[in-house]
């Protein structure tokens, strides 16, 4: 192996030689001791006639494709969220496709496919003289279409409803009102203002521990209409502080994609369930250290998934909402899609120097699968940008 050449921060090139891959044991038949969503990356049609800037292509049997391969591992499919670039790039139509053929793909499995879908208001643009009531209709669209699809739902947080509701009142009245008409139990989730700025002050609040007050009492009155709460502020203290008062019964699914590791494992007043955008990217590793984990051999759960958290910290750096570029390449690179184009040309929203960090970070965690493969490919998109061209 030649390696491949690389740009470093101080400026020039270095050649850099990936290490060996970890081999990771296949899923068994036994089931995960915890409830893993991988939320999934969609593949671009690069080669679609459209602007991709402004018009949405999808590769669709790629795309479905790499539903297969993580139901194949045992994870969970959350689809069409914010790594699904729900709201960058994808549409409420095209995301309402892609739950659909989700949807019918996940019968293949026999129901042994776990598949929730994220159901928002992001057909409605998001205006302070909105009402109310229009965010409510809009919820009630999307929702009947996933119950409709077949799917499970994901309330997604509501760009529309932070920006016109008034008090943490009107939270009360949408989540209530929402909750009230579902047929299944729902994941709430709450996007943090790092993932998706337009969400700041959700709950009517702009400290978060304020907003933890609102959205408990919510949880508190809906409580057999809710299977749990994805929590998605990089932030473990405020994770746990949660987490140890939901109501009975209510699931708390880890959205931290810097503290997973030690969120998952838990401690002795419970643990964190999964719904990660970094299982997407360290899938096989993910299932490994689960079923570590339910063999009881916690040794092997952290040594499999503490070398992926600095890689994931590195993805989701801020800005934090250019995550997906990283995902997307991590699946490139891997040989799980045949190219390095996004939805909305994406593919551009981190920089040379960044990926190449990306490269390094994922050889030390053992991820390149083929580092063969990943170093041709590496190297193709360092020469688009100059390096050793």
């Amino acid at each position: 192996m030649a390696g491949v050449l690389l740009p470093i921060p101080s400026g020039g090139t270095e050649t850099y030689l990936p290490g060996t891959p970890r081999v990771f044991a296949p899923r068994g038949n036994t089931p995960l001791p915890r409830v893993a969503f991988a939320a999934a990356h969609v593949v671009a049609d690069p080669l679609a006639d459209t602007d991709p800037w402004l018009d949405v292509a999808i590769d669709w049997e790629a795309t479905l494709d790499y539903r297969r391969h993580l139901w194949g591992l045992g994870l969970g499919v959350a689809e069409a969220m914010d790594t699904a670039q729900r709201g960058m790039g994808l549409d409420w139509a095209t995301s309402l496709e892609l739950i659909e053929r989700s949807a019918e793909a996940a019968r293949d499995f026999d129901g042994d496919a776990l598949l929730a879908c994220g159901a928002g208001t992001d057909h409605v643009a998001p205006d302070p003289s909105r009402s109310v009531a229009e965010v409510i209709g809009a919820y009630e669209e999307q929702c009947s279409a996933v119950e409709a699809a077949g799917g499970r739902i994901i309330l997604m947080a509501s760009r529309a409803l932070a920006a016109c509701a008034k008090s943490p009142d009107d939270y009360a009245r949408v989540y209530d009102r929402i909750l009230g008409q579902v047929k299944e139990p729902v994941i709430i989730h709450w996007l943090g203002e790092m993932f998706d700025p337009a969400l700041a002050g959700y709950w009517g609040h702009d400290d978060h521990l304020a907003a933890m007050d609102v959205c408990l009492d919510i949880l508190a009155d809906n409580a057999a209409k809710i299977d749990g709460i994805k929590i998605s502020l990089l932030d473990d203290k405020k994770e746990i502080a949660l987490r140890r008062r939901l109501p009975e019964g209510v699931r708390m699914y880890t959205g931290d994609d810097f503290n997973y590791a030690e969120l998952i494992a838990g401690d002795e007043r419970g643990h964190s369930d999964a719904l990660l955008g970094i299982f997407d990217v360290i899938a096989p590793a993910a299932s490994a250290a689960l079923a570590a984990m339910g063999r009881g051999d916690m040794a092997a759960y952290f040594d499999i998934l503490e070398p992926t958290v600095p890689l994931s910290r590195h993805i989701f750096k801020p800005r934090t909402r250019f995550y997906k570029t990283g995902v997307v390449f991590m699946a490139y690179l891997n040989g799980l899609q045949n190219h390095f184009a996004m939805v909305g040309g994406q593919q551009s929203a981190r920089s040379a120097l960044h990926l190449a960090e990306l490269f390094r970070l994922a050889d030390k965690a053992g991820l390149l699968a083929d580092p063969d493969l990943s170093c041709r490919r590496m190297a193709r998109v360092m020469a688009a940008y100059g390096v050793g061209a």
